[in-house]
């Protein structure tokens, strides 16, 4: 072909394309809102038969988008006129709403009605592969004529384990399957004809569930539990129940959810169950908790009209005497949103026995409220609210007309709410804030109850840094409520007044002071004068605040923290664009050392303690050494006293990478007050962030005559924590700084090595001789280990002993525990290059014991042995314990958990699903 004739066909293909973009993106309303685009083509081309606009597609990959469901084919025809597209040819459609894949020849879909036929398709998901000669697709459903199915696609094993052939299929995504006349095939082998089979394709709550059970009062109880389906959006389960011993035996009951029922309703939920009463009680319980969830048009309104509707009840499991027993509770509520203002409707009620105890959520029959949108007029802004409603509540204590009417009273209440607020610029630098509140509640019965503030502030700035604000408010709260729920408490009147400075007297320096008086208050009640002062200026930082009282012109409280530091003292600053460099001014002499001091003072319990610190710094800024003391003032005595440093050799990071680091405390007198120093401490040495040499001790210096020793001391070496091959070893204990050694002394050690594939932990602590511990001897040892072989074989385990003593020295005996839980050996079976098909393991828990050597309870091993035959759409487990001679099979389907079949038992045999 010619350049010439190349040019014009690739101008045709863009032109198409072009042309298609904008005719399929017209056809929004002619597919009812369906949005169909094209992904890719060659041609596009426009027809008219019969009356009928047609446009013809074609390509070597032609792909469309309708709305999220993706079409593939080499020629589509669209009907316009009938709203159809027609794939010629082999084709796909995937529909992304259940992720299911169809593919097949001369598929036809439907815009209107999202359909979709055709012939020799196949379609598949996650769960099932199905083919079928004639397959329609509508919303909710699918239909196969001919149809072959199985849940075994995934697995790529050819050929299937196990399969179904049908006349007809009805497939309801995410619910069941139903196949009539259908045969089942094992390996593709008839083997079985069943009219009618139902597969499950759900969840597991919505499986269907038999239990058969006996009981020593009911006698034989039946529990099933059947799911259906009502179109293709409401799930539901029906709920039998049978007990022998009770009158009636026969329950019933029924749990759904819907999705859009109806064109007002969202969402739908209903449980309901009907129970017969326990043995000696006639009649039924009933359990119900229905709720919906909708939305109501309103012409003028911003959104639609929100509502949802509850009803509960719960009388299952519940005794006569119970005050819940019977009661059925409704809630109903209603939003609207309109321009000018919301609206809220609320109904809250029980019906059944009449409350006998304070109601713990008021009943509203009905409540109204009626919200006006904020209204602001320059800087004026006003926003009301206004609840009106009839509520039956627990009664205020406080009130003794509620109180005399019971535990619950029932009236009228009507709530204004209101905030207003105002805010203006009087003169240069100063704002003024006016606002109000109020929230007025008028009752049925007479009463009333106001809470009411008025509060203006003014705020006058000087020199940007200084202002000064004076505020005034006026605060009323008043009367009593019939209803325990919104009764008010607090002070009744107040009208506080307050002064506040904030001042920059100098340089880095704040200064601040307020104080606030209250006219409705005697002058020995009001609050005290507040003061900060903050400095900021090199070396010294200063926090301090302070409170006095101006009625009895006494210190109140005080508290400052004071540091004292320049680590730039002596730096010259760079030079910026515009500024030279020029030397740091004389400032703190020593710019490594750090001192700072923080104290309090309180009026009730006089002058807090006083700490003390300093700090040194080193060249290296990780080198640092810091002493602390913490002196208590009243007393006067030392509480504590303190050193930690950290230091780092730094001449050589790779040959000398050392890190000494540690912290005392030392304690004249232990918390009990009994006169006893102590002594708390730790040090360690790291070697190239890798290795640790450490100490840590916690000991009285002067030890009570009681007591066998003064603390614990130990040392240890080993790897820092966190790489893949990890040990150390401890030794220490409990030591006696009176008789001079340790009195119960242990060597520990502990590795743990990790590898891909594999895993090893060891850990063991060795008793050795002290004061009070004749005895060399193991005391305890571990061992947690995995090992993969390949992809076939695993060998895990846990083992764990310890020895424990009783008795007397001499006269003491000694008890050994050896547990094993578990050690365990799997080993895969299957084709080479393919995953293993079955599994074989056994396992081994149990837990040895000596008393002086020898065995207790002696028995013999008890090994479980157990196979798995994995095989993707079903599974089968077969167990059997050697010790206790129990052997047990379990099946498992796809999405469902595992059934037992049967398990025996010293030849007893109980099918479980059966009688469980």
């Amino acid at each position: 072909m010619s350049r010439a004739g190349i040019s014009r066909r690739r101008g045709r293909r863009v032109r198409a394309a072009l042309l298609g973009l904008g005719l399929l993106g017209g056809l929004l309303g002619a597919a009812e809102a369906r949005t169909v685009r094209i992904v890719s083509a060659d041609t596009l081309e426009l027809r008219q038969v019969d009356g009928q606009e047609l446009v013809i597609i074609t390509g070597e990959a032609v792909e469309l988008r309708v709305d999220d469901d993706v079409v593939r084919a080499r020629r589509v025809e669209f009907n316009r006129t009938r709203r159809v597209l027609t794939l010629v040819g082999a084709a796909s459609y995937r529909s992304a709403g259940d992720g299911q894949d169809l593919r097949g020849e001369n598929l036809v879909v439907e815009l209107g009605q999202e359909q979709v036929t055709g012939e020799d398709v196949l379609i598949s998901d996650s769960q099932l592969e199905i083919r079928g000669d004639e397959v329609e697709r509508i919303p909710g459903q699918l239909r196969a004529a001919g149809g072959y199915f199985t849940t075994c696609a995934r697995c790529g094993r050819t050929p299937n384990d196990f399969a179904f052939r049908a006349e007809r299929l009805i497939v309801y995504p995410g619910d069941r399957l139903v196949a009539y006349r259908a045969q089942l095939l094992l390996a593709d082998v008839p083997v079985l004809f069943l009219p009618v089979l139902v597969l499950p394709l759900n969840d597991r709550e919505r499986q269907p569930r038999l239990e058969v059970g006996r009981d020593a009062v009911d006698g034989y109880t039946v529990e099933a539990d059947l799911p259906f389906s009502v179109g293709s959006s409401t799930l539901g389960t029906t709920l039998l129940r049978y007990y022998q011993n009770r009158d009636p035996s026969v329950g019933l009951g029924v749990s759904l959810r819907s999705f859009a029922p109806l064109p007002l309703v969202d969402r739908l939920n209903l449980y309901a169950l009907a129970n017969p009463r326990p043995v000696g009680s006639g009649g039924y319980d009933l359990d119900l908790d229905f709720s919906v969830r909708g939305r109501l048009p309103l012409v003028t309104a911003l959104r639609d009209l929100d509502y949802t509707l509850s009803v509960t009840r719960s009388d299952v499991g519940r005794t006569d005497s119970d005050p819940q027993r019977g009661v059925t509770n409704v809630a109903f509520g209603a939003k609207a949103d309109y321009p000018l203002f919301t609206a809220d409707f609320n109904y809250v009620n029980r019906f059944g026995p009449e409350p006998t105890t304070a109601l713990t959520t008021p009943l509203k029959l009905p409540e109204v409220t009626v919200d006006p949108k904020v209204y602001t007029s320059g800087n004026l802004s006003a926003d009301f609210r206004v609840t009106a409603g009839r509520y039956t509540a627990a009664s205020n204590p406080l009130s003794r007309s509620a109180s005399a009417q019971g535990a619950n009273i029932t009236t009228e209440r009507l709530e204004e709410q209101h905030n207003l607020s105002y805010t203006a610029s009087p003169w240069q630098n100063a704002d003024l804030s006016l606002k109000n509140t109020f929230t007025g509640r008028y009752y049925g019965t007479g009463a009333r109850t106001v809470q009411l503030t008025l509060g203006a502030t003014l705020t006058q700035r000087f020199n940007t840094t200084n202002t000064l604000s004076v505020s005034g408010a006026y605060n009323r709260t008043e009367g009593t409520s019939p209803f325990a729920f919104d009764a008010l408490g607090g002070r009744l009147l107040s009208a506080p007044l307050g002064v506040t400075l904030s001042a920059v007297p100098a340089r880095d320096v704040t200064f601040g002071a307020s104080y606030s008086r209250d006219l409705f208050l005697s002058p020995d009640q009001q609050g005290p004068l507040n003061f900060t002062l903050r400095v900021n200026r090199r070396p010294l930082t200063l926090d301090a605040s302070s409170s006095v009282n101006l009625y009895t012109q006494a210190l109140e409280s005080a508290s400052f923290t004071a540091t004292l530091s320049d680590p730039d003292a002596g730096q010259i600053t760079p030079a910026t664009p515009g500024t030279p460099a020029r030397p740091a001014g004389p400032t703190w002499p020593a710019p490594n050392l750090a001192l700072s001091a923080s104290g309090s003072y309180a009026r009730l319990t006089g002058p807090g303690p006083l700490t003390l610190r300093a700090t040194v710094t080193g060249d290296v800024r990780t080198n640092t050494f810091s002493a602390y003391l913490i002196h208590n003032v009243r007393t006067p005595d030392v509480n504590e006293i303190g050193v930690s440093y950290t230091l780092n050799r730094t001449r050589d990071t790779v040959l000398n990478a050392l890190t000494l680091s540690g912290s005392q405390r030392l304690l004249p007198r232990t918390a009990d007050q009994s006169g006893a120093a102590q002594l708390i401490g730790e040090t360690s040495l790291t070697w190239r962030g890798a290795y640790r040499l450490s100490s840590a001790h916690s000991l009285l210096l002067n030890r009570p005559a009681t007591a066998q020793d003064s603390g614990t001391l130990s040392f240890s070496v080993g790897t820092v924590q966190g790489s893949a091959t990890n040990w150390n070893v401890t030794y220490g204990g409990a030591y006696d700084l009176v008789r001079g050694g340790f009195t119960r002394p242990a060597l520990s050690g502990s590795l743990t090595a990790t590898r891909p594939g594999q895993r090893l932990a060891l850990g063991a602590a060795l008793n050795t001789p002290g004061l009070d511990q004749p005895r060399t001897e193991l005391s305890r040892a571990s061992l947690d280990a995995s090992w993969l072989f390949g992809t076939r074989a695993a060998l895990a385990g846990r083992a764990a002993y310890t020895r424990t003593r009783s008795g007397t020295f001499p006269d003491d005996r000694a008890t050994d525990t050896l547990t094993l839980d578990p050690v365990r050996l799997s080993v895969g079976i299957g084709r080479s290059g393919q995953a293993p098909g079955a599994y074989l393991s056994g396992s081994l828990r149990q837990t040895f014991t000596w008393l002086d050597g020898v065995r207790q309870n002696p028995a013999p091993l008890s090994p479980v042995i157990g196979l798995t035959i994995d095989r993707c759409c079903w599974a089968l487990q077969a167990e059997a314990d050697l010790g206790l001679r129990r052997y047990r099979v379990a099946v498992g389907l796809p999405g469902q958990s595992f059934y037992p079949l049967f398990d025996l038992t010293d030849g007893n045999v109980r099918v479980p699903l059966v009688s469980p």
